[in-house]
C-alpha cells in the first residue's frame, strides 16, 4: 500500500468522527443521553487515536489537499462542545437562565477558543481550558452534583479557557505521559460504564471517574507550577 493511500485512509478515519457525531445527535434529539455519551465516547477514541496515526504518515506531505487540523477542529467543535452543550441544556441538569447561560457561555467561548492560533504550548499541551465539555458533561451526569455546582464548573472552566493555564494532551505531552495515559484509559472505562448503566453507577465508578476527571484538569496546572528540571 502506497504512502498516499495510507494518508488518505487517514482523512477517512478522521472523517467518521462526523458520522459519530450524527449518531450522538440523534440520540440527544431522542433524549437517549446514554447512547448519546457512548457515541461521543466512540468519537473521543478516534480523537485520540487519529493524530498518532496522522503524524506516523505524514499525512501533510503525502496527502496535503485535505486539511488534517480543519476537519479534526470541525468534528472536535461538534462533539466536544456542540452536542454536549446542548445536552446540558436539554437535558434539565440546568434549569431556566443557569440553563441559557451555559448554553451561550460554552458555544460561544469555545467557537473562540478553537479559533485562537495560540492554544497550543512548547510541550504540546493547551493553553487554557481546551473545551472538552463532553467529558465535563458526561461526568456532571453522572455525579448530578446540583445546580450551583454545575453552573460554578461551568463558569470556571470557560474562564479557564482565556487564562495561562496549562492543560495536558494525554496522548502529546511527554511529561508523566504513562501516568497520563492510564488515568485518561480509566476515566474512558468508567465514562462507558457510567453511560451503559444509565448514569446510575456503583459508588466506586463515580470515585474513579471523579478522581480521574481531577487528574486530567490539574495536572497541568502541577506541571506549570512545579517545571521539569532542565538537567
Amino acid at each position: 500500500m502506497s504512502q498516499r493511500i495510507k494518508a488518505l485512509l487517514v482523512h477517512l478515519f478522521t472523517a467518521t468522527g462526523a458520522v459519530f457525531a450524527m449518531l450522538a445527535l440523534i440520540a440527544a434529539v431522542e433524549e437517549d443521553w446514554s447512547m448519546m455519551f457512548l457515541w461521543l465516547v466512540v468519537a473521543l477514541v478516534v480523537d485520540g487515536i487519529d493524530g498518532p496515526l496522522a503524524r506516523r504518515y505524514h499525512v501533510k506531505s503525502h496527502a496535503p489537499e485535505f486539511d488534517g487540523v480543519l476537519l479534526d477542529l470541525i468534528i472536535d467543535y461538534l462533539t466536544y462542545v456542540f452536542i454536549p452543550a446542548y445536552a446540558l441544556f436539554k437535558s434539565g441538569l440546568l434549569t431556566g437562565w443557569p440553563g441559557w447561560f451555559a448554553l451561550i457561555v460554552i458555544t460561544f467561548a469555545s467557537a473562540m477558543y478553537f479559533a485562537d492560533t495560540r492554544m497550543k504550548t512548547k510541550d504540546n499541551s493547551f493553553a487554557g481550558f481546551p473545551g472538552c465539555w463532553n467529558m465535563v458533561v458526561i461526568v456532571l451526569f453522572t455525579t448530578q452534583p446540583g445546580d450551583l455546582i454545575v453552573l460554578g464548573i461551568v463558569t470556571v472552566l470557560a474562564i479557564a479557557m482565556f487564562v495561562p493555564w496549562k492543560f495536558i494532551h494525554p496522548v502529546r505531552t511527554l511529561r508523566w505521559r504513562p501516568l497520563s495515559l492510564t488515568m485518561m484509559i480509566l476515566w474512558t472505562i468508567c465514562a462507558v460504564w457510567a453511560a451503559w448503566v444509565q448514569f446510575d453507577p456503583n459508588p466506586w465508578i463515580i470515585w474513579a471517574l471523579s478522581i480521574s476527571s481531577l487528574y486530567l484538569v490539574l495536572v497541568g496546572l502541577v506541571q506549570q507550577v512545579f517545571p521539569a528540571s532542565k538537567a
